[in-house]
């Protein structure tokens, strides 16, 4: 129980007590396939860490279809970072996947123990450098890969994304139509 959140927390300046604090701090969810865990429009007041199952962000478009912005798998932190962070309704919605067991840290309770924990605040900027580093690759990946070589990279670094997910939501994700991630998946399975 609560693998997830002693890998996600796992940093040398974290003593075993503060550890056990931050555990602490989490609160277990299960949230149903389909829910709804922000609204866009809403103001984060949590994150979550997966323990089990898949959550996605996204958008709604310009014509009114969904946007896959973000996957998020075990072990990963489910985040709005700018609507957490600087108190701003949230662009993005975020729902379950799948059927998901998540723990929950109330903003507030965070607040408290990043500045009472001086490992929590190394540990913050370690992940938040992390984050920024993914992001500006997923960019260069949008404009300097194929779809295909994409996918690919999906298949390796996430594979229960593609196990787990609908496809109109992979392919949004991924920048094409679901016409093309058929073909896509099509080819890669005769080779």
């Amino acid at each position: 129980m609560k693998n997830s959140l002693q890998h996600i927390y796992s940093h040398f300046l974290l003593s075993e007590e503060n550890l056990r604090e931050i555990m602490d701090a989490h609160h277990e969810v299960s949230i149903a396939k389909g829910e709804i865990l922000l609204i866009e429009g809403q103001i984060a007041e949590a994150y979550y860490v997966v323990e089990k199952g898949l959550v996605r962000a996204f958008v709604n478009g310009l014509e009114g279809s969904e946007i896959t912005t973000e996957f998020f798998v075990e072990n990963e932190i489910v985040i709005i970072p700018s609507s957490l962070f600087q108190k701003i309704p949230s662009v993005e919605n975020v729902q379950a996947v799948t059927d998901c067991t998540l723990f929950r840290m109330d903003y507030e309770k965070f607040q408290e123990l990043f500045h009472r924990l001086e490992g929590l605040r190394e540990w913050g900027r370690a992940w938040f450098s992390y984050q920024v580093f993914t992001m500006k690759q997923r960019s260069l990946d949008m404009i300097t890969e194929t779809a295909s070589a994409r996918y690919l990279k999906l298949m390796k670094e996430k594979p229960q994304i593609i196990q787990q997910a609908p496809l109109k939501h992979i392919a949004t994700s991924l920048g094409i139509t679901d016409t093309s991630l058929s073909r896509i998946r099509k080819e890669i399975s005769t080779k």
